[in-house]
């Protein structure tokens, strides 16, 4: 299954750690016995967490390099955001660690970037990532008054770049980030003719006019209204919102403490603002959205607003990674170094378990070679036949090949009955079907090869 790249050019180092990727997602689990699978895998596993020549930053590098086909010639959403992964319950054992969020527990940071393509929302793998471990320290003197390169919130800039490299065969690339990603010199560094930003704004910034973005935006009139389906969130059930829409183009500042003394001192954004009206909830949606791409219509304004919901992929992947997925939190691994390495591989093969999830529907027309290989491609056949009812309705209706015909088998193994009236399948149930398909495909291959 999947693809081997190249760790520093070693070739052996890149089949081992392709294969660890792919028992990941067999396996759906981070722990080293099931990677292992025997005392010998054990070792060698943490021989090669241990290699002084694997990195995580080469292990993410191999993962984008499949992008320059899969992204070729097509406008690509970027999505980036950062997840905590805990280890506090292991801190008796793990060494190296610094403070997670809360400055108290033990853990380290994943920052990854998503390509999705903007036409038909497929996830088309991992474009970037950075990994880390806070001081033990803990920070020192003004956290504000440090220049950008100097703060972990340069964790953006640094992921749209990665993008903006991984996806250079795209047509077009949008880099999508939340309210921690609206930092000026991002503004001012990123954009260009080959790549947009679109940002949920953080803060009432000052305008070049003397006004304030918010007190603005709150005056432009409504550009119109839309239902749209909202997934639900913790402590927020799915639910159908009425949103009202506002508009408009405005020049924002140089912020005092911007260090970048190159950066403009003024810039010209786009503003969508979207906000739920009738809402019964004490929390209405509110979204404001900054962008570098031109807003000159309300069908544009909606568009902004759809590829900014979007964002919601990146939110499952954290929950494929974690206890919902592969359990990443649950590593044995007791060292700082293994298991931002571990977490670097976890990162890709959640991103192989999403590939399924997000193509069970047939929106989209990828190949299934995106996650597994095409000698598989036959055992996957033959499981077809296996799978599928007498009725129609229990029918693989996707064509023969594709991701999405690849993904009704995968989810059938795992449990899923193939009714479309259920219930769709989730991750857990793709990374059960994923280690079902393994088992069936090792012995297929032994069959062949006897």
């Amino acid at each position: 299954m999947g693809r081997a790249g190249s760790f520093f050019g070693d070739k052996r180092l890149a089949r081992r750690g392709a294969l660890f990727v792919e028992r990941m997602v067999e396996h759906g689990s981070c722990t080293i016995r099931r990677l292992g699978e025997d005392r010998a895998g054990v070792v060698g596993f943490c021989r090669f967490l241990g290699n002084a020549k694997v990195s995580a930053e080469e292990i993410v590098a191999t993962a984008s390099q499949a992008l320059e086909e899969a992204g070729r010639g097509l406008h690509v959403l970027a999505i980036q955001d950062t997840t905590e992964v805990n280890y506090q319950h292991h801190a008796g054992r793990v060494r190296g660690l610094g403070p997670a969020g809360n400055g108290c527990d033990r853990g380290l940071f994943v920052h990854p970037v998503i390509a999705v393509s903007a036409e038909d929302g497929a996830l088309l793998g991992l474009a970037g990532a950075q990994l880390w471990s806070r001081s033990p320290d803990g920070r020192t003197g003004d956290y504000r008054d440090l220049p950008i390169e100097e703060k972990e919130s340069h964790r953006w800039l640094i992921g749209a770049e990665q993008a903006k490299q991984a996806l250079g065969t795209a047509a077009h690339v949008t880099v999508i980030a939340d309210r921690e990603s609206d930092i000026y010199e991002e503004w001012a560094r990123l954009p260009d003719e080959h790549c947009d930003l679109l940002t949920r704004a953080s803060r009432d910034r000052a305008l070049a006019d003397g006004g304030r973005l918010f007190t603005v935006a709150d005056g432009w009139p409504q550009a119109g209204r839309r239902q749209i389906e909202l997934r639900a969130q913790p402590g927020r059930p799915a639910r159908r919102a009425c949103l009202a829409m506002r508009f408009g183009r405005l020049t924002i500042k140089r912020p005092q403490r911007c260090h970048d003394r190159q950066a403009p001192k003024q810039l010209s954004l786009y503003l969508v603002d979207v906000r739920e009206v009738d809402a019964t909830l004490a929390e209405p949606i509110h979204w404001r959205l900054l962008t570098t791409h031109v807003v000159d219509s309300p069908e544009m304004a909606w568009q902004v607003v759809a590829w900014y919901r979007q964002r919601w992929h990146i939110e499952q992947l954290f929950r494929t990674m974690k206890r919902q997925g592969l359990d990443l939190e649950a590593s044995q691994v007791c060292d700082a170094q293994g298991l931002i390495k571990l977490a670097a591989m976890a990162a890709v093969a959640a991103v192989r378990v999403m590939q399924l999830v997000l193509a069970r529907d047939g929106d989209s027309q990828r190949p299934a070679s995106d996650v597994i290989a095409p000698s598989l491609l036959a055992p996957a056949r033959a499981l077809q036949h296996k799978l599928e009812g007498k009725t129609q309705a229990q029918k693989n209706p996707h064509s023969q090949g594709s991701l999405a015909w690849l993904a009704w088998i995968i989810a059938r193994l795992g449990g899923w009955n193939g009714y479309r009236s259920e219930r769709p399948p989730d991750p857990i149930t793709m990374r059960r079907g994923l280690e079902r398909f393994e088992a069936i495909s090792y012995g297929w291959t032994m069959q062949n090869d006897v």
